[in-house]
């Protein structure tokens, strides 16, 4: 997966959680699940965009960045 199959996940997953609050669907509680899978997601894709950036900027193979589970992206404390 490429930086910009990355950025495309990610702008799938942004139009889609917009028109998820924008009130398009219901919000019953399938779409608040689907919310918070969709921010989940999203949270794991920027982790992983950030590490393929970081490996690509100190000269390591960004394809060698795996994306990570939601445990431990969503556990990271800054």
């Amino acid at each position: 997966m490429s930086d910009e199959d990355v950025l495309h996940r990610i702008s799938a997953l942004v139009d889609e959680e917009h028109r998820l609050r924008s009130g398009q669907s219901e919000q019953g509680e399938a779409t608040l699940a689907r919310l918070t899978a969709l921010e989940q997601q999203l949270d794991q894709c920027w982790d992983l965009l950030r590490r393929r950036r970081a490996a690509t900027e100190s000269g390591s193979d960004p394809a060698a960045a795996d994306v990570r589970p939601v445990s431990e992206v969503e556990g990271y404390l800054g």
